[in-house]
């Protein structure tokens, strides 16, 4: 009612202000911020605009006494919109609270009115913008405030050092960039400062040291650079440092030693060096200590075993010698040790075992000697705790004993690449609860102990560069989560046992370099997997190995010819008796093969006719003749006629479809299929593409799942998937129609075409790292991105197509997708040569990057000279090292390019292209990088003209 009435009020503006003044205003605010709102399970159905106080409503709470609004919480609601100004009338207001939300737009400085207001949570949303100076101009009571994970960019404004109420102050996972103001260490009463995963830089100034009330400090994930705050000691009450993943240089502070109340210290991921001190084992509060991914070198300290509370302990990826101290012992509540990729030697400290760790990694060093597992008891400490025990890539040696099977916790088992000799031992069963178990590269021999049937949450089993004998136990196949099995490179043999083909969730099976024969298994993964996967075994048979298998002939029958069943008056002579018997047994045979073999023929006759008939009557609504005639369709799913799906409103391949799969209107052809342009029958063009891995496909019903998921993909710069065809040998797909052509027609097409302009270019490049961006955040990888797959429409908007068809194949095979579907050469990312390397996103960004590039230059990824083979990524990346990054730019845009902008997005696409798959940014962070690259349109338009 109430709502009703102002809008009823807002049409008549000059009268507004009189009339809202009679009602209450906290009312009037809530309703009005409900108005703006979308709430999809209505959470706030209790806002009613007929009550004369919100007090009972929900996430409302009052003052008791005045019946005001003093807090309102409405954390993870699932509420989208933007924040109205209505919630400034409520001017009695201490708390908001609306994390966890999708609220858009920026943030209203408005906030700052008010005087009452203590806490302010708009954490987890999507606010955007710039974080208005306004809002710390008078901070009234003000004494938290949360704008984590929001997209908030900009500087942090010189105001906020004026905020002195404040207590906490959480500004994490946004965009925020340039420098600290210099009056944010005065803010003495500051307990919280969180400003980690953003893009800050700059040194970290000596005045750090006066914030004498911190106590949780986290500066990790930016770009801050130069030393350590030295006088970092000097806030006593500091219990929580970290500044993580940055560029910090030099040595530890010395006065790190006074913190006394300490308790996590995360140097990771800079640029420190020297040798850790003797005083880090001063540190008594100490519980977790990070110094993994510096510089550092020399001895662990022996000191680390004084902090007796300390719990996790990384310095991995350092320059670190000598051994582990064996102080560490003293460390009682120690959980997690790893000091993995170090050059630390000596023998194996099998003393860990008593530590009762949860995970413990010294891989990747150069420890010797053998492993002595604590003796099998279930009060054991480490059996009841250890989850993860990576010991890889030493030269541990000696047999793995039987004990391994006490640790009933145990998630991951990595002994690979040591010197492992003897069994494998049988109770490796008993490790029910693991995941991965890795033995590769080592000198085991004898074999697969059928026990392992028993490990039933593995996923990974890897027996890789052994010498095991005999063969794959039946028993493997009741692991049905398992994911990858490498057993290549050993001396394995035998059939492939068929309880294989029960792996329904296997990506990878190597068997390379072993003595396997007889018959691959059938159906599912086997029906595509890499024939590398199968070298080295000789008397392997099958489609896949293009080699045929011996026919199996059922054995004769054959007569002792010394028995005889005859008693002694039998009237003939036993002789004559065993022909006349072998006589009528053959002739019997002749007869019922002979009978056998016409009943087949009839039978088989019958069935090719039915067949015919079926495949006529399936195919008949996309039966098409030279003529041209059109064809008849049916909207049901009569398997008789086939399935026609529209996902919004109706259409029929009837009226003006008489082109439909016709090659005048071929449009192009990919590793997926056929694409056609056609209209439907209510005047809509469209592209019909025709699968051509029908053979491949999966069941009509994981079919129109998978296309259906695909089909409630949208976004502006994703062409549209807008229906489906099934029948069960044609599928078509039914996509928006793009009509401007390819991004590759554009770039190397026809020349005598006007060359896209910088400013276009720019804009195809930021469209398609959203559309990339907003598959990745539904969970799709692309898997086939090239320049064919981005069709232009009329305002040269880009829109990626042919994402995710991967996901109709049976398995994410990766001999398949490179050799199939991704037949673009230049695009793949290299990790699909690596089979430990798993599959991600991170494939789409190195292939984006390379549109980068080729957008940009105007040059195809790869490009054969007559006498030589040009790779794009390496000739650009070797002009950008030369200082000639221009020279690469396409000769046809004459010059007119923003210089500022070029250079950062040719540096973004080489970037993007690593090839290592951590070091490329997600598309979400390609985007906000775009957006931070792209000059403002008044200083493009003189240098574009």
């Amino acid at each position: 009612m109430l709502l009703k009435f102002l809008l009823l009020l807002l049409s008549l503006p000059s009268i507004v202000v009189l009339c809202l003044d009679v009602f209450n205003d906290d009312v009037l605010g809530l309703i009005v911020f409900k108005a703006g709102l979308l709430d999809p399970h209505s959470k706030l159905l209790s806002w009613n605009d007929s009550d004369d106080t919100p007090c009972k409503w929900v996430g409302v709470k009052c003052d008791p006494n005045s019946n005001k609004v003093t807090e309102i919480n409405l954390d993870n609601f699932s509420l989208s919109g933007q924040i109205s100004p209505s919630l400034l009338r409520l001017q009695n207001l201490q708390k908001i609270s609306l994390s966890g939300n999708n609220f858009t737009g920026g943030i209203n400085p408005g906030f700052a009115n008010l005087w009452n207001l203590q806490s302010v949570d708009l954490s987890g949303n999507s606010l955007s913008g710039l974080i208005p100076d306004e809002l710390f101009q008078q901070c009234g009571s003000l004494k938290s405030i949360s704008f984590a994970n929001n997209m908030l960019s900009g500087e942090i404004p010189v105001t906020f050092g004026k905020c002195m109420t404040l207590i906490y102050a959480n500004f994490s996972g946004n965009r925020i960039s340039g420098e600290l103001p210099s009056n944010i260490w005065s803010l003495s009463g500051l307990e919280t400062l969180d400003l980690s995963n953003n893009k800050l830089e700059g040194e970290i100034s000596e005045e750090f040291g006066s914030m004498f009330s911190l106590k949780v400090i986290n500066l990790g994930k930016n770009a801050f650079s130069g030393e350590l705050p030295r006088n970092i000691g000097s806030i006593v009450d500091l219990q929580s440092v970290d500044f993580s993943e940055n560029a910090f240089s030099g040595l530890i502070p010395e006065s790190l030693q006074r913190l006394n109340k300490c308790m996590s210290v995360n140097l990771s991921g800079n640029s420190l060096s020297g040798e850790v001190p003797d005083f880090i084992g001063h540190m008594q509060s100490l519980e977790r200590l990070d110094l993994s991914k510096n510089r550092f070198f020399g001895k662990l300290p022996f000191t680390l075993g004084n902090v007796r509370s300390l719990k996790m302990l990384n310095v991995s990826s350092n320059g670190f010698v000598g051994g582990l101290p064996q102080s560490l012992l003293n460390c009682d509540n120690l959980v997690s040790v790893d000091v993995s990729l170090n050059m630390l030697k000596g023998k194996m400290p099998n003393w860990v075992f008593g530590l009762g760790l949860e995970s413990f990694s010294i891989s990747g060093n150069k420890f010797k000697g053998s492993v002595e597992f604590p003796p099998l008891r279930t009060n054991a400490p480490s059996y009841n705790s250890l989850n993860v025990l990576d010991l890889s890539s030493n030269e541990l040696s000696g047999v793995i004993g039987d004990e391994i099977g006490g640790f009933k916790s145990l998630k991951l088992l990595n002994l690979s690449n040591n010197l492992f000799i003897g069994l494998i031992p049988t109770n490796l069963g008993d490790l029910n609860m693991t995941q991965v178990v890795d033995l590769s590269h080592n000198k085991l021999s004898g074999s697969i102990p059928s026990q392992v049937e028993k490990c039933t949450y593995l996923t990974t089993i890897n027996l890789s560069n052994n010498n095991l004998t005999g063969s794959i136990p039946s028993t493997i196949g009741h692991l049905t989560n398992l994911e990858v099995i490498d057993l290549s490179h050993n001396n394995l043999s035998g059939n492939l046992p068929k309880e294989l083909t029960d792996l329904s969730h296997l990506v990878t099976f190597n068997i390379s370099d072993n003595n396997f024969e007889g018959e691959l298994p059938a159906g599912g993964f086997f029906d595509t997997i890499p024939v590398s996967s199968l070298n080295g075994n000789p008397s392997l048979c099958g489609s896949v190995v293009n080699q045929s298998c011996p026919a199996v002939h059922p054995k004769p029958i054959v007569l002792n010819p010394n028995s005889s069943t005859e008693s002694p008056d039998d009237n003939y002579p036993s002789n004559s008796r065993h022909k006349k018997l072998m006589l009528s047994i053959s002739a019997l045979i002749a007869i019922g093969a002979a009978s056998f073999i016409f009943v087949g023929v009839v039978i088989i006759t019958i069935l090719n006719v039915h067949v015919r008939k079926s495949a006529d009557r399936s195919a008949l609504p996309l039966a098409f003749t030279a003529r041209g005639d059109e064809f008849s369709h049916s909207p049901t799913s009569d398997s008789q006629y086939g399935k026609l799906v529209m996902f919004s409103g109706e259409a029929d391949f009837g009226s003006g479809a008489h082109a439909l799969l016709n090659k005048d209107t071929e449009l192009g052809r990919g590793g997926f299929g056929i694409v056609y342009h056609t209209v439907l029958g209510d005047g809509r063009s469209v592209a019909i593409k025709k699968l051509s891995i029908s053979s491949l496909i999966k069941s009509q019903e994981e079919f129109e799942r998978e296309i259906k998921n695909l089909g409630k993909v949208r976004h502006d710069n994703l062409i549209e998937l807008e229906g489906y065809y099934w029948t069960p040998s044609l599928q078509l797909l039914i996509n928006e129609y793009v009509p401007n052509a390819s991004l590759f027609k554009h770039l190397h097409g026809d020349s005598s075409k006007t060359a896209l302009s910088w400013h276009q270019r720019f804009g195809i490049i930021v469209g398609m790292a959203k559309g990339l961006a907003h598959l990745h955040q539904n969970n799709i990888i692309h898997y086939n991105l090239k320049s064919s797959n981005v069709l232009l429409d009329n305002s040269c908007e880009p829109k990626v197509g042919d994402f995710g068809l991967a996901r109709l194949l049976p398995m994410l095979d990766r001999y398949l997708l490179s050799s199939k579907i991704q037949s673009a050469l230049g695009y793949m990312a290299p990790e699909f040569a690596c089979r430990t390397v798993k599959i991600t996103e991170k494939c789409d960004v190195y292939g984006f990057g390379i549109l980068v590039l080729e957008v940009i230059t105007g040059k195809k990824p790869v490009e054969y000279m007559e006498d030589d083979v040009v790779v794009l990524c390496d000739m650009v990346r070797g002009a950008l090292e030369e200082g000639k990054a221009e020279d690469c730019i396409d000769q046809r845009l004459h010059g007119n390019f923003v210089v500022e902008e070029v250079i950062p997005v040719i540096k973004l696409g080489l970037i993007c292209a690593s090839q290592v798959p951590s070091n490329r940014p997600d598309m979400a962070e390609v985007v906000n990088i775009l957006e931070l690259i792209q000059c403002p349109s008044e200083g493009r338009e003189d240098e574009l003209e």
